[in-house]
């Protein structure tokens, strides 16, 4: 689940919401009182993981990774590249007008070369816009592309779907 020791603390003051925030190397997670122990228990291992996903981005200095590999593959290097919360059903983004990419936070918890797979991707972009035979060229430059492809694909299968509430199937 995490590296971080947990901590569920229960409030009477806190009705409908949880948090949580990391002190001094523990997950300090607050839930409601009457929260029911099974709808805790899934609601406080989302909160971890989303949590943990975000301290292992910071420690990712991902500008500094795309120009690398922008470098290394002969690749236009971006003009910015960021973390984004709200990429839930693609990986990457790419607007080549700007110059910019954005990468799933959901990326920060898998093997480097598979957010190195997909840097690459969006970095082809920047070049060839369509997914044809130039751009595959391009991102075929990187020797991990398919083994990338189906990592995300098994990862894409067992993924919770985010349009789906957590109470349902």
């Amino acid at each position: 689940m995490s590296d971080f020791p947990i901590d569920v603390v229960r409030s009477q003051r806190r009705k409908r919401t949880l948090q949580a925030s990391l002190r001094e190397g523990r997950i300090k997670v607050m839930v409601p009182a009457d929260l029911d122990p099974a709808k805790e228990e899934q609601m406080v291992a989302e909160l971890v993981e989303r949590v943990t996903r975000k301290l292992t981005s910071d420690r990712v200095d991902l500008p500094h990774r795309a120009r690398l590999l922008a470098r290394r593959y002969q690749l236009p290097e971006p003009s910015e590249v960021v973390w984004s919360d709200r990429q839930m059903t693609r990986w990457g983004s790419c607007s080549p007008g700007e110059r910019r990419i954005r990468i799933s936070r959901r990326l920060a918890t898998m093997p480097g070369w598979v957010l190195d797979s997909v840097l690459v991707h969006e970095l082809a972009h920047l070049e060839v816009a369509d997914h044809g035979p130039a751009f595959q060229r391009l991102v075929g430059r990187y020797a991990l592309t398919e083994r990338a492809k189906g990592y995300l694909m098994a990862i894409t299968m067992t993924w919770p779907d985010p349009s789906v509430p957590a109470d349902r199937p």
